[in-house]
C-alpha cells in the first residue's frame, strides 16, 4: 500500500504518483489513465474501459460469422 497526499495543481487538486506506481501501471508522463468505480472505491488503469466494450463487440461479431471468415480466408 502506498499513501499519497493530495496537492494543489493550479485550480485543481491532484496526486503525484511515485515512479514505482508508474512502473506497475506501465505509464509515463503524457500517458492517459482512467478512473473507474470499483467495489471498494475506484480503480486507476491505463486501459480504456470503452475500448474493452468495443473489443468484446468485435469478438462477438467474429464468433457469429466464424464460418464466413473461414471461407474468406481460403
Amino acid at each position: 500500500m502506498v499513501a499519497l497526499k493530495l496537492t494543489q495543481i493550479g485550480n485543481s487538486v491532484g496526486v503525484i504518483l511515485p515512479k514505482e506506481v508508474l512502473a506497475r501501471l506501465k505509464v509515463e508522463k503524457g500517458d492517459t489513465v482512467f478512473v473507474t468505480d470499483a467495489a471498494n472505491g475506484v480503480l486507476l488503469t491505463p486501459y480504456d474501459p470503452a475500448l474493452d466494450e468495443q473489443l468484446e463487440a468485435g469478438r462477438e461479431f467474429m464468433r457469429a460469422y466464424r464460418d464466413t471468415f473461414h471461407q474468406l480466408a481460403k
